[in-house]
């Protein structure tokens, strides 16, 4: 497919975002985003070496001419530290584009909404693009587009659960109501069906780490990623039959010679 995938005015090829954690070792991070098809990689900025060069980096095995880096803000839960860790990925040369996280609870890793719209503020006034995780919520959603969100990342499930899109109705009202700027998933996936499904739905993106990286076989995980989410996408630009509680069959009897 040709069509093209934009947020922010920087265009993409590729509707799949993917993750740098987890993984068993660099060089099955590597394979796995080159199987994603994936263009645009994020990298947790607090677990990162950004400052050592006498020491190994993740950074050292992302290819930077073919992937465009998204640092996020994992682990930051306030919007101090949220801030100044973006601050700091800008200052460093990683990019002025940050996946903005503001957790709210350690066990759940629900994001803090409040704090996520004020440090989503303050980042688009200091000249960033701001992609907010954030909750299933309508108006949530909304709020960060007022603060000047430039995409909103709702969760399908709990970071890291593999549990598959939760809450179809909620997604679905998101998906209806938003249209000012690109809804990309974000957390929750575990396998390629979910994938498919959240693409069927019209969301714009995905993005994906624990469901490649925890998988037995990741880079065949991350391929299957692949064709999900292009299959997905070409279903709900397809549109898809009316669901019809009785049969209808393939061959109408319309013509048919008795």
């Amino acid at each position: 497919m040709s069509e093209q995938f934009t947020i922010a005015g920087r265009t993409f090829r590729s509707r799949l975002m993917i993750g740098t954690g987890k993984y068993r070792s660099f060089a099955e991070m590597t394979q796995c985003h080159a199987a994603s098809g994936a263009e645009v990689v994020t990298v947790a900025v607090r677990r990162v070496n950004l400052t050592d060069k006498s020491k190994e980096s993740m950074l050292d095995h992302i290819d930077r001419s073919e992937y465009f880096l998204l640092p996020n803000t994992a682990a930051c839960y306030n919007v101090e530290d949220a801030v100044r860790t973006a601050l700091l990925a800008r200052e460093v040369g990683l990019s002025n584009w940050v996946k903005l996280e503001v957790i709210g609870d350690e066990k759940t890793l629900f994001p803090d909404v409040f704090g996520l719209v004020e440090a989503t503020r303050q980042l688009v006034k200091e000249g960033f693009v701001v992609l907010p995780y954030t909750n299933d919520d309508l108006i949530t959603a909304k709020r960060l587009i007022d603060a000047g969100a430039s995409a909103v990342m709702p969760l399908a499930a709990p970071i890291g659960s593999g549990l598959g899109i939760q809450n179809h109705a909620a997604l679905r009202i998101l998906r209806e109501q938003i249209t000012e700027v690109p809804l990309i998933v974000d957390a929750g996936v575990g396998t390629a069906s979910d994938a498919c499904v959240a693409m069927e739905m019209g969301f714009d993106g995905i993005l994906m780490n624990t469901a490649v990286a925890a998988a037995q076989n990741a880079v065949l995980m991350a391929e299957a990623m692949n064709h999900a989410v292009t299959a997905g996408r070409q279903a709900f630009l397809s549109g898809r039959m009316e669901r019809r509680l009785y049969a209808s069959a393939s061959s109408p009897l319309t013509g048919v010679i008795r």
